[in-house]
């Protein structure tokens, strides 16, 4: 089983989203674990590595999540857009 952690950071943007952007959010991080947990991978979230340990995963056109995957633990770090998520990389 896979440990999660939700940063302050993505606590912080997932609460700045309208209500059915946090709930298309929570789908997809739910999916996005049970695959983790042995499931089938989720079609339609575009899970993608992007550099080193950092992933994403797209809820929508204009929204994705930032983690990282570390073994068996997965940091969820920020919900935003694909420019807010290229911005975090760059730091």
């Amino acid at each position: 089983m896979i440990r999660t952690r939700f940063l302050p950071s993505f606590d912080e943007a997932f609460r700045a989203l309208d209500a059915v952007r946090r709930r298309k959010t929570a789908h997809a991080v739910e999916r996005l674990i049970e695959y983790f947990d042995g499931g089938p991978r989720p079609l339609g979230l575009g899970l993608r590595k992007l550099r080193g340990d950092f992933w994403e995963v797209r809820v929508g056109l204009d929204l994705r999540v930032l983690f990282l995957l570390e073994g068996s633990a997965a940091t969820f770090i920020v919900v935003g857009s694909h420019e807010e998520i290229q911005r975090r990389m760059r730091r």
